[in-house]
């Protein structure tokens, strides 16, 4: 396929002019269909701005930082699910800012906090869009808001590097501003049924949080295990805050599965694995999205035998240029190494090494650019592969099981 030419963008940041009367807007419209649309009204802008003699504030590049914004829940039942997240992508910030920056420009992340709540997630990012100018959107933590954001990034032509969702939804469609740095949830339960097939345990309960995680999970569940031959001998949702746990484990084991693939995370899935672990006996394969270190440390003894698939190699072996750089950052800040820490590193890495392709004035437009170029890029151990028909970069995943004192073995 013939590389894509790009013509320099007429913006640096921000709203623009709106689209044509009468065009048509959804999430199938292309970047460059969007772009066309929009050309006309800004080379008038730009013409009255040199007129007058100046350049507006809206398409002024900025000299200094480069602002990346995100909305993610630091408040609520599910904020601990992101503190190890949180500090991997701040030393990442850090150490990358101590050699100098991108390209000689410090790089600042605005966290805006949404509660976990989809409708306030597209408040803080309209601020951050509208008021402090971000470069780009960066990593929501849920899959409702990662939904809610992507005709926001159509509408006005932002980036959005990384979610802490791998929700297949987000992924079906191309998408000209969205990109994904690791493997999605569809792709982590099909190598949980292969591994289940393979050591013939095909007879699968599944339990899915009764909210938009896990309703959504729910036919990805029902479609993989159809394709891998398993047979889902029951289905049972179960309370974002764990309350029916125990009435949960109950039915479940009333149909004596074979293992259980539980869909959740935060409160539920400790109450839920608690409970299992007196009435079903069976492996339990969870996400890796549920295997923050708190919940790990919550769970105690009954963390012991859990399976967790993983979409970020095992951050304990430094065997790696990006493990050992990882463990470098870690040690510095005085904190410990965990999954948890390592995907909020490796998903700020890939938004630097985008950032850095971007050029040393860094616009929306080519921030894009930067990422679509990233053709089977090796980060020190973890490889990501772009183009401008694929903004998926990654379906690495392995199984790991947690052993004596919450290790995680692979």
């Amino acid at each position: 396929m013939p590389k894509r030419t790009r013509s320099k963008p007429s913006e640096e940041s921000g709203p623009t002019a709106a689209p044509v009367k009468g065009a048509a807007l959804d999430a199938s419209t292309s970047r460059e269909q969007w772009v066309g649309l929009r050309r006309r009204p800004l080379l008038m802008a730009a013409g009255a701005a040199t007129l007058l003699g100046g350049v507006s504030p809206r398409v002024r590049a900025s000299s200094g930082e480069i602002v990346v914004g995100q909305s993610i829940h630091l408040s609520g039942p599910l904020a601990p699910t992101v503190t190890g997240v949180l500090k991997g992508q701040e030393v990442a910030l850090n150490a990358v800012n101590a050699r100098g920056g991108i390209n000689g420009r410090k790089v600042r992340l605005i966290t805006l906090d949404d509660a976990y709540d989809a409708t306030r997630c597209v408040a803080n990012c309209m601020k951050l869009i509208e008021q402090e100018r971000v470069t780009t959107l960066f990593a929501p933590g849920s899959t409702a808001n990662a939904v809610a954001l992507l005709p926001i990034l159509l509408k006005e032509r932002v980036p959005l590097i990384g979610t802490y969702s791998g929700a297949p939804v987000v992924r079906t469609k191309h998408h000209p501003y969205f990109f994904t740095t690791t493997a999605s949830y569809q792709d982590e339960v099909v190598q949980m049924l292969r591994n289940l097939m393979m050591l013939q345990r095909g007879e699968v309960g599944l339990v899915y949080q009764n909210n938009p995680f896990g309703q959504l999970m729910l036919p990805v569940v029902e479609a993989a295990a159809k394709e891998a031959g398993a047979t889902l001998v029951a289905k049972v949702p179960l309370d974002i805050n764990g309350a029916d746990a125990a009435a949960a484990a109950e039915r479940m084991a009333a149909q004596r599965p074979r293992a259980v693939l539980l869909m959740a995370f935060g409160p539920s899935m400790v109450s839920f694995v608690k409970a299992a672990k007196s009435q079903l006996g069976v492996p339990i394969y969870c996400t890796s999205v549920s295997n923050s270190q708190p919940l790990i440390q919550a769970l105690g003894d009954d963390a012991r035998g859990l399976a967790f698939t993983q979409v970020v190699p095992y951050p304990w072996r430094a065997t790696t240029p990006l493990v050992r750089e990882f463990h470098k950052a870690m040690e510095s800040a005085n904190q410990p190494v965990g999954y948890d820490s390592f995907l909020g590193y490796l998903n700020t890495r890939v938004l630097l090494e985008g950032l850095r392709r971007a050029g040393s004035q860094p616009t929306r437009d080519s921030v894009v650019a930067g990422m679509e170029g990233m053709s089977r890029v090796d980060l020190g151990g973890y490889t990501v592969d772009y183009s401008p028909t694929n903004h998926h970069g990654s379906k690495f995943v392995e199984i790991t099981i947690v052993g004596p004192g919450g290790r995680f073995m692979k």
